[in-house]
């Protein structure tokens, strides 16, 4: 897969989930339907990507040991959320209104004894080591500096407010069209770091 395809498609899809999910809730309510299902939907298609751009930072680290562990993380958190929003599209396609929809989440969650990966622990794993390896990538100087911080933005942005999605989505877009390409153009060469000028 082409670089800029994870690097682009991931965010934009987060955004367009963080949109929907928005429309959505504007009769007071969100889910089950056909909103709640299709948000769904492309946010697990922004997680497939995520995992593709996981393994593409690894490569520009130089799958080094920590690059190779934190994308192993982050892949796995990936997968963690992607099992947590399946687990809401079953119960979702399952119900008819979202009190019970809640209430068929959990049932579901029981059942399939996924609660510690794909709600207490893998989500974290997703979302720290992805600033981890993009924050590896900008020490190694392979991207630019300010990178991480536009990372770290849109990872608190969900925990401020999830209505907040969009917005975080647009910063990470900032972020990783930076990121694809530096990768792209220079097989991910150091960036040249200014001396002063001989006198």
């Amino acid at each position: 897969m082409h670089t800029r395809i994870a690097f682009l498609g991931a965010p934009l899809l987060t955004l367009a989930y963080g949109v929907i999910r928005i429309l959505d809730g504007l009769d007071g309510q969100r889910g089950p339907g056909l909103a709640w299902t299709a948000g769904h939907l492309v946010f697990i298609g922004a997680m497939a990507l995520f995992i593709v751009a996981f393994a593409q930072m690894r490569q520009g680290a130089g799958r080094n040991m920590l690059s190779t562990v934190l994308a192993v993380l982050g892949s796995i958190g990936a997968v963690a959320l992607s099992i947590q929003f399946g687990i809401d599209i079953i119960a979702g396609a399952l119900t008819h209104d979202a009190l019970s929809m809640s209430i068929k989440t959990a049932e579901l969650r029981e059942a399939s004894h996924t609660a510690l990966l794909a709600y207490d622990v893998g989500p974290y794993l997703f979302y720290v080591s992805q600033v981890a390896i993009v924050a590896q990538l900008a020490v190694m100087r392979r991207i630019k500096a300010w990178t991480p911080f536009l990372v770290l933005i849109d990872m608190i942005m969900p925990f401020v407010d999830k209505d907040l999605i969009p917005v975080g989505a647009v910063v990470l877009l900032i972020s990783f069209a930076s990121i694809s390409q530096r990768l792209s153009e220079g097989s991910c060469s150091p960036e040249p770091v200014m001396s002063p000028r001989a006198s």
